[in-house]
């Protein structure tokens, strides 16, 4: 069966901490080192000299940063900056944000998802992992026993339960934190302590899938610090590390948003002639046409936006027949993927391996990237819709890692689980 449950988060204290924008960030895997440097210098209680320390020319293997995580979090709940509930929660999450001037408002929740044995089907995935990044994630929740950031989890209930309590209950009650991001994202956060209510909750997502949107290395991290904890002892049910923290939000919702992660090419290996082969060509003059032409092309076909200093194309794929006569791996809805047909049609034929590769979410910064010599192509592509990454989670396969990037980003820093 599928568990969720409430848990005593470990959380800022309002009291220590007035102005909780200062001390959260964002998951430390789209922190760029820019803006870890920015972070590191806002406070010296922000989150991130926990959840991504910097690494000093004088670390070994007592000191480090993961022993400095360590010891700051031990610090931080020993001086009461960071304090642990005392009644088991949910924490209700709200995000208000703007896309192109437009407004929305996500609502989910903040849980513990019951990890699952192999073979078990509730719990999908969707994307590839490195093992580098699992490393890391792995020596850090080794050190603090504790999950630090939560992972992010999709679920279909169309009788909204979680989003009716929350407004018949909670909508008109001060929010525990209310924050704002450096992107104007205001994130607010309730906690719901009430064993009614919390039932309801987790009564309803009992026979749910879950479908992972984010954090595809914390879940195997916590995976594998399970089969750590339980090695060379008989099995648990209920133990602490049974579970991970995890953000759950209904894929129903409208303001549920998925934005594509373009690829940046810093150096083209060949020239382009054999394009006309598969794409049909429209040149675009004015630069700010083609996010519009992109959008409305991809809706009937499989489209790409090609930006050069030379020029600006749109590329159509001549014919969907194309793609199961030239791509033979995975299912149909694998094969229809647009980062699939990206790989196979063009950068595989050009040569073009990950390391030459930047992956970039905003339009803007992947043209600039061009403009300022940086690289030689960017590759402008549609968003995934939620009903494809579905469907190929639900076939056991994996999309291309940076395929889907879910916005807007749950903060860290706003709750952590103790495992110990």
């Amino acid at each position: 069966m599928t568990q969720i449950k409430p848990f005593q988060a470990v959380h800022y204290n309002p009291e220590k901490i007035k102005n909780i924008s200062q001390v959260v960030c964002p998951p430390y895997d789209v922190i760029s080192k820019e803006q870890q440097i920015r972070l590191h210098n806002a406070s010296p209680y922000n989150f991130v000299h926990i959840d991504l320390g910097k690494d000093q020319p004088r670390d070994n293997d007592t000191d480090n940063r993961y022993t400095r995580a360590q010891k700051l979090y031990e610090d931080w709940i020993r001086e009461g900056v960071l304090q642990q509930d005392q009644q088991p929660c949910i924490y209700f999450y709200k995000q208000e944000y703007r896309i192109v001037g437009q407004r929305y408002s996500r609502l989910g929740f903040i849980a513990l998802m019951k990890l699952q044995e192999d073979g078990d089907a509730k719990i999908f995935p969707h994307e590839n992992t490195h093992s580098a990044a699992k490393e890391d994630r792995f020596k850090l929740t080794s050190m603090l026993k504790s999950n630090l950031s939560p992972i992010f989890v999709v679920f279909s209930d169309k009788k909204k339960t979680a989003e009716s309590i929350f407004a018949k209950h909670f909508e008109q009650q001060p929010p525990l934190f209310d924050v704002k991001d450096e992107d104007g994202v205001r994130h607010m956060m309730w906690r719901l302590d009430e064993p009614k209510y919390i039932r309801e909750i987790c009564d309803a997502l009992e026979e749910q899938k879950f479908f992972i949107a984010d954090g595809h290395h914390r879940y195997e991290v916590a995976q594998e610090y399970r089969k750590h904890r339980l090695k060379n002892r008989p099995k648990t049910d209920g133990s602490p590390f049974d579970y991970v923290m995890t953000y759950f939000t209904n894929m129903e919702s409208k303001d549920l948003q998925i934005f594509p992660i373009h690829r940046v090419i810093k150096k083209m290996p060949k020239a382009l002639d054999f394009l006309e082969e598969y794409f049909r060509i429209d040149k675009i003059k004015v630069r700010d046409d083609l996010a519009v032409l992109l959008a409305k092309s991809g809706k009937n076909e499989c489209t790409y936006g090609l930006y050069m200093r030379d020029g600006i194309k749109l590329l159509r794929l001549k014919n969907k027949a194309l793609i199961d006569q030239n791509i033979r791996e995975g299912s149909k809805d694998y094969r229809h993927l647009d980062a699939t047909i990206l790989k196979h049609f063009i950068f595989d034929k050009l040569g073009i391996t990950s390391d030459n590769i930047t992956y970039v979410k905003d339009i803007q910064p992947a043209m600039a990237m061009v403009d300022h010599k940086e690289a030689d192509a960017s590759f402008i592509l549609n968003p995934v819709q939620i009903q494809h990454m579905k469907a190929i989670a639900l076939n056991g396969e994996r999309m291309p890692p940076k395929t889907t990037y879910f916005y807007p980003k749950v903060l860290s820093g706003l709750t952590v689980y103790k495992m110990e």
